[in-house]
């Protein structure tokens, strides 16, 4: 969580982790267990097929406040 925090380059939200994901540009992805069953497996595939770390935190609200937003995210990453 605390290179998700201090990281220069990143994005929230599951549309823009998905799109970075299927670019390549990700070193690290996070997604939400309270998220929405099909956006967290739509997360967690992206991340496998990308061969890139998927990391689960507890809540939407818990990420959100790590990645620097001040509403609930479903996923977030760290770019290259």
């Amino acid at each position: 969580m605390e290179m998700l925090r201090s990281a220069a380059k990143k994005v929230v939200g599951t549309k823009q982790v998905t799109r970075a994901l299927k670019a390549g540009s990700v070193v690290r992805a996070y997604v939400a267990g309270d998220a929405d069953t099909f956006i967290y497996q739509q997360v967690v595939r992206a991340a496998e097929e990308a061969g890139v770390p998927c990391i689960r935190v507890n809540t939407m609200k818990e990420l959100g406040m790590t990645a620097g937003v001040e509403v609930p995210a479903a996923s977030a990453a760290v770019l290259r």
